[in-house]
């Protein structure tokens, strides 16, 4: 039986083709900016995670980093 997988995955393959990664510089994972709670303020489009943040921050001695911003998306 392992004998007919083999040979059926083998099948669908053109011979010669390889599959080739590729490397770091090349790969493009998606990136959101982070943007402070003035930036979420000042939004027309405001999401849940900007206004979570916006409620966060305006807590009195709230500090924050920033959050990430699904809109600034790359």
């Amino acid at each position: 039986m392992s004998a007919q997988k083999k040979a059926n995955s083998v099948k669908g393959k053109p011979s010669g083709s390889k599959n080739i990664k590729k490397g770091g510089s090349e790969h493009h994972q998606p990136q959101m900016k982070l943007v402070t709670s003035d930036t979420c303020v000042r939004c027309q489009s405001r999401c849940a995670r900007g206004i979570a943040y916006m409620e966060k921050m305006s807590q009195p001695g709230a500090v924050g980093l920033g959050t990430p911003c699904p809109l600034t998306l790359k």
